[in-house]
């Protein structure tokens, strides 16, 4: 099907801004010609691309479709623009790194310092994501590469994972749990404490319910959050026993202690995942083996 290639790029504007006058303002054409060219794609391909109402614009069914399929060819022209721009230098160009929160405050900082310094030219965006979030925009090509805790279900075979570090998962407790403090403790007698980690999209949770799942036990949380730091504080005032990486938990936290499972919690990895089917610019490749 022979369909100019702009049509589908004021396709994308639209469809990522659901609007029409701002896809003109940053394509710098006529709202109009944006309306022309939208209804010219629907004519070609004969399908309804957007439901239009006075209040909102919103895609339908085949224009999701669509959007699944031009996002990543958008992305990927863009990286072949800048890679061009940069001339496989190090003087300018832009790093886009997917990673969640906690990764970023408790292990990126000082590499993105580092990078910036050698660097100063080069624009670095950081998505912050969920791990598993974070290698769906891998998957679509709008990060260069993402920072990950590994295992992340969210990882496919044409994704390139080199691991960084080990480290472990633990259980965090203030003194109203110190019945269970000084000795070994059974998941068992956990699932029924009040738990508190991480929500259902996080690789966190898939990772603490197949423990449980393992020792053939039920996990029923007391409470679900999207930040490490606040399970954290949550713990210190009692309100459970939270179960966040120990790279987070800081060592100087009074009235709090961890506690000693008789289980062994299997090590994860955090790991620097790329796309080997997507080329990589030269900032990406220098960051990834700072890392």
């Amino acid at each position: 099907m022979d369909i100019n290639y702009e049509l589908y790029k004021v396709f994308y504007h639209v469809a990522n801004t659901l609007s029409f006058s701002e896809a003109s303002r940053q394509l710098f054409i006529s709202q109009s010609a944006v309306s022309q060219s939208v209804k010219l794609l629907e004519k070609k391909l004969n399908q309804p691309l957007f439901i239009r109402s006075t209040k909102r614009v919103q895609l339908t069914p085949e224009g999701e479709i669509l959007l699944k399929h031009i996002e990543p060819a958008m992305n990927l022209i863009r990286r072949g623009e800048n890679q061009l721009l940069e001339a496989n230098t190090l003087g300018g160009g832009q790093l886009r790194i997917g990673a969640s929160d906690t990764i970023c405050r408790y292990y990126l900082v000082s590499y993105l310092k580092e990078f910036h310094r050698r660097y100063p030219k080069i624009h670095i965006k950081v998505t912050n994501q969920t791990s598993i979030a974070c290698a769906k925009l891998l998957e679509s090509g709008q990060v260069d590469f993402c920072v990950t805790n590994y295992p992340n279900s969210g990882l496919s075979n044409t994704q390139n994972v080199r691991i960084i570090r080990e480290f472990h998962d633990v259980f965090v407790a203030n003194e109203e749990y110190r019945h269970l403090k000084g000795r070994k403790i059974h998941l068992k007698e956990l699932k029924d404490c009040p738990i508190l980690m991480l929500d259902r999209k996080s690789t966190t949770s898939e990772f603490l319910h197949s423990l449980f799942q393992r020792h053939q036990l039920d996990l029923v949380p007391e409470i679900e959050l999207s930040s490490n730091d606040l399970l954290i504080d949550l713990a210190r005032i009692g309100l459970g026993i939270a179960f966040v990486p120990d790279y987070c938990v800081p060592g100087n936290i009074p009235n709090l202690f961890l506690l000693d499972l008789s289980e062994p919690v299997p090590a994860r990895q955090l790991v620097v995942a790329s796309n080997e089917n997507l080329p990589l610019s030269q900032a990406a490749k220098q960051f990834m083996d700072m890392l």
